[in-house]
């Protein structure tokens, strides 16, 4: 099975790397860096990440990937991106994201009418493009799989795998990569951090995720076109 998994610039590395980890233990998968070009890519953090398929070369997907980031803004309003992951999703068993890239998907038309998750700073933004919001860690709705922030990436891929090869295999993966999270500190999601915490951060993301928002109504606005002349 052919796993397309996009890159672009500034995206969030763990996004893409955490799921990559646990599908890369799957002889049964053949996992595919896709971008433009086969330039290196460069994360939000400065890591540089090598594509190994173009737009151009790449196979069609059996599962389709997209993480998010701070680069995921631009590629709201990239119509080579947009087309390119729609002709991807055409036949795919399965189209999926982790954080943002469900905003990615949405732009694309690719999660209309169905539930899904995102970033819980930028989840209600999803609403825009005709998807229901759901604050849930994965959230699986038919064929569509979409993870939350950034740390969920393992999460989503261990059910992936699981609905792809069993339980019994995904709980091996599981213990193989010793996932038995237990954070140093509570807090790490809107249901346990308190108010002061969350309020803080949210004041420090304002700029940006007022930004995110503006470009994401006109993204919004451009699928309604799309769709009404397609």
């Amino acid at each position: 099975m052919h796993v397309v998994m996009l890159l672009f610039p500034q995206l969030t590395q763990l996004d893409l790397t955490g799921p990559h980890q646990l599908l890369a233990r799957f002889a049964e998968l053949r996992l595919h860096l896709v971008w433009k070009t086969l330039d290196p890519i460069t994360d939000s953090g400065g890591l540089r990440l090598l594509p190994t398929e173009s737009f151009r070369t790449c196979p069609k997907a059996d599962i389709l990937f997209v993480p998010g980031g701070p680069g995921q803004i631009d590629l709201m309003e990239d119509a080579e991106v947009l087309a390119f992951l729609r002709r991807q999703a055409e036949g795919a068993a399965y189209v999926t994201s982790v954080c943002t890239g469900s905003l990615i998907l949405a732009a694309a038309g690719l999660l209309t009418g169905f539930r899904a998750t995102c970033h819980w700073l930028s989840v209600d933004q999803l609403a825009l493009f005709g998807v229901t919001p759901i604050r849930e860690r994965v959230v699986i709705d038919r064929n569509r799989i979409t993870g939350a922030g950034v740390t969920s990436g393992i999460d989503f891929a261990l059910l992936l795998v699981a609905l792809l090869f069993g339980e019994t295999r995904a709980k091996e993966a599981q213990l193989a990569l010793e996932y038995d999270p237990k954070p140093p500190f509570a807090g790490g999601s809107v249901a346990s951090a308190d108010a002061e915490r969350i309020d803080s951060l949210r004041a420090k993301n304002a700029a940006f995720q007022a930004e995110r928002e503006k470009v994401a109504r006109r993204a919004a606005s451009a699928l309604l076109d799309h769709d009404s002349r397609h």
